[in-house]
């Protein structure tokens, strides 16, 4: 039995994909086996949202040579699709694949067992108009599993390199989604989260059929006790979605709403297509309609040309809305986009400085927002036991830690929450 390795760099997607891929290789008989451990295969999904993502992979690559310098090297994922002159020269890989193709990469490798040298199979993605079909029916030492519904995005963000590396929109279709929900919940998954590269997308391109359908039909499914979906911008909560997701118990009270500046004159340059007043209504509405709605987002400090005014136009506006959780990151040229061509750039000093008190306003907000549940009764889904305590998330994804008598592993209990902690957890114990 052939023995292979994966290691996943980058968002949920590639997870997704990355799971995908080791399902086709164990259904051929391969051994799946730790990325740490010698084996005859090594996949590299790879990330190249910033240069940090570049670098990773390419470190990932090298390593996976050190461990088995006859194994197979294979680099997927999108600094393969965006780079793959470059990662084609990297020293000990073997194969290049990109974003398409995934679904024949068993017989891509079992073919290459037979040559030598470097192949390189990554064509041009701009072109592609089929969601290619992969799927995940079991998932090891998980509870809640990601359901990739559609591929590629239209935005073109000034500062985003993804859209040239996934391409454009595509839609999977509405059965071959419901029949992957169904296998899930047969397998015992409880919650899953609806995702892709542009998730508000999908469907566009299907006719007839959005977002809030598909999460409608997905609700129908027995054995399915949760319901999330991945980031979505402002202009998608409209009054019709919000009255359609009301309807719906087993969506989860937590929405992620891509910001990434309070700033409009900045949000401009970003060629993000809201306002600072349009994501503040959002989160009004939001609000009014959930009552434990907790809203999450992304905020990038240090775009090209952002002023101090423009730095605290964002901070102030994060402080109003008072969002749940932000995730905070400095900006980061990448070669390619059209922000990375944007002068002047920001100092770096000057990039970690914003970045450091936006963290610490973020800090500031989720605590309080914790606060506001502090012995309060929740139900928490449970998802693992560490260090003596059981791991879960609520409906509005706090993160709660409990102690208990027996295994609370995939199960739903009722929760009182007894104690706010100084990292991102609250401490709850069993009604």
């Amino acid at each position: 039995m052939n023995k292979i390795a994966f290691t996943t760099l980058g968002c949920k997607v590639n997870l997704y994909d990355s799971e995908a891929m080791a399902e086709l290789f164990a259904e051929r008989g391969y051994e799946i086996v730790d990325f740490e451990d010698v084996a005859d295969v090594y996949i590299i999904n790879t990330c190249t949202v910033t240069n940090f993502g570049d670098k990773k992979s390419r470190q990932m690559i090298r390593r996976a040579k050190r461990r088995n310098e006859n194994a197979i090297i294979v680099a997927t994922g999108c600094y393969a699709q965006v780079s793959a002159e470059v990662v084609a020269g990297i020293e000990g890989i073997n194969i290049v694949i990109g974003t398409k193709d995934r679904s024949k990469i068993v017989d891509i490798v079992e073919q290459y067992k037979e040559e030598s040298g470097i192949l390189n199979v990554v064509s041009d993605i701009k072109e592609e108009t089929e969601f290619e079909r992969l799927k995940v029916s079991n998932l090891k030492d998980r509870t809640r599993a990601y359901i990739k519904i559609q591929e590629g995005c239209n935005r073109y963000c000034s500062y985003c390199i993804i859209p040239y590396a996934r391409g454009p929109v595509r839609s999977r279709q509405v059965e071959d989604v419901l029949d992957e929900v169904k296998s899930l919940a047969q397998n015992g998954f409880k919650e899953i989260v609806l995702t892709g590269i542009h998730v508000a997308s999908y469907g566009v391109d299907l006719g007839g059929i959005t977002l809030a359908d598909i999460i409608e039909k997905v609700h129908q499914i027995d054995g399915i006790e949760r319901i999330r979906f991945s980031s979505v911008e402002p202009i998608v909560i409209t009054d019709e979605f919000i009255e359609r997701m009301k309807k719906l118990p087993k969506v989860c009270e937590h929405y992620h709403l891509s910001l990434q500046s309070g700033s409009d004159e900045t949000l401009k340059k970003m060629n993000r297509r809201y306002t600072s007043k349009e994501y503040f209504e959002a989160c009004q509405k939001l609000r009014e309609a959930f009552e434990d709605v907790a809203i999450t987002t992304d905020i990038i400090v240090g775009f090209p040309t952002e002023s101090e005014e423009n730095f605290k136009e964002s901070y102030d506006f994060a402080k109003e809305v008072k969002l749940s959780q932000i995730h905070v990151f400095p900006y980061s040229p990448k070669e390619g986009t059209v922000a990375a061509k944007i002068r002047p750039q920001v100092e770096p000093e000057v990039k970690n400085e914003r970045s450091q008190k936006m963290l610490e306003l973020a800090e500031k907000l989720n605590r309080e927002f914790r606060e506001k549940y502090l012995n309060k009764d929740v139900d928490v889904l449970f998802e693992r036991e560490e260090n003596g305590f059981y791991e879960g998330h609520t409906r509005n994804y706090i993160k709660v830690l409990c102690k208990a008598e027996k295994d609370l592993t995939n199960q739903i209990v009722k929760v009182k929450l007894t104690k706010v902690n100084d990292d991102d957890t609250m401490t709850g114990v069993i009604e």
